[in-house]
């Protein structure tokens, strides 16, 4: 028998422009007209690139979210005392909610959990996501909030202590002008009992880091390839995938992963729907992600020029990714 649901226990807030495909018009367009063409990593993950992004993330080269897995699941409840036993969870980022149970958990297991919020871009699992968890969790309260977070992280309220989660190394995706100010914005609604727990994937040594992104079975490079089906059917475009090739390399400069697109022969690319044509010549490149590695003198200077001051920190037993915990400095 299907437990019982209290719909009472679910509230869920949409903060979306009506027409999403503004905001890809205007990434394309700007992105597309400077020197190094890119799009943000956002726009990997329409229904096929999550599905992708799922087999990514149980391939042998991808130790990054199996690292933060164990880190979760073997220190959780270290990190919630170290915490301050929050009432509410906040993620950023949540999907499906997977990783966040072993915290959940553990405030359960605490008794101080309250209220889990999840902040996704997707409605449909944000729903999805709230009902398993009112039925799995007597008494927890789930407020979802449906918005692009890095748009309108301030319109995210719910009642203190609370635990901001930020996990799976996204803060690397972020250049370091915008990730200082997304910080700061973040330190802006830290109360003083409120911290942030953020997820990051460690420098290491440079095959290790390639490898992740280069996997031998082909699925990154599949993954990568379908931000052009998402511009084909979003705007109008006629990428061919097959006149494209995958490229990730380690900047050890940047310390980053650089992800790109590298076009395989000269080609002019139509996006009718915003009225754009693109001029490709053979080996130029398209950066679809970047993925900043830190350690944690690094994190720990980005975080006090956010108005962050990083308290606590935990590994996995191999040291190849760090959950950290911050509050308002």
């Amino acid at each position: 028998m299907e437990p019982q649901v209290s719909p009472e226990r679910i509230s869920i807030e949409v903060h979306l422009p009506e027409d999403g495909g503004d905001s890809l018009a205007s990434d394309a367009r700007s992105g597309f007209a400077r020197e190094l063409k890119e799009l943000p990593p956002k726009y990997f993950y329409d229904e096929r690139g999550s599905r992708l992004f799922e087999q990514i993330t149980a391939l042998p080269e991808y130790y990054p979210t199996r690292a933060e897995r164990s880190i979760l699941d073997s220190q959780g409840a270290e990190i919630v005392a170290a915490a301050g036993c929050p009432a509410t969870l906040i993620e950023l980022g949540s999907g499906s909610a997977a990783k966040t149970r072993s915290l959940l958990d553990a405030m359960d297991d605490a008794g101080c959990l309250r209220t889990y919020a999840p902040v996704d871009i997707s409605e449909e699992i944000t729903r999805e996501t709230a009902g398993r968890l009112v039925a799995e969790y007597p008494g927890l309260e789930v407020h979802g909030v449906v918005c692009d977070f890095e748009a309108h992280l301030e319109r995210i309220s719910v009642a203190a202590p609370r635990l901001i989660a930020f996990l799976g190394g996204t803060i690397g995706n972020f250049y370091p002008q915008s990730r200082r100010a997304f910080l700061a914005r973040i330190a802006a609604l830290l109360g003083p009992e409120d911290r942030l727990l953020l997820g990051t994937d460690l420098v290491k040594e440079t095959a290790r880091l390639e490898a992740a992104y280069n996997d031998s079975a082909g699925v990154t490079a599949e993954f990568n390839k379908n931000v052009l089906s998402v511009l084909n059917r979003e705007l109008g475009a006629d990428f061919d995938a097959r006149r494209f090739e995958h490229h990730a390399f380690y900047d050890t400069e940047r310390a980053w992963i650089d992800i790109r697109l590298r076009s395989l022969a000269r080609q002019s690319v139509s996006l009718s729907e915003i009225g754009m044509t693109i001029e490709l010549a053979e080996g130029e490149e398209i950066r679809t992600e970047i993925s900043c590695k830190f350690t944690r003198p690094r994190l720990e200077q980005i975080c006090a020029g956010s108005g962050l001051e990083l308290t606590d920190w935990f590994t996995d037993a191999a040291g190849d990714f760090a959950l950290s915990l911050a509050r308002a400095a």
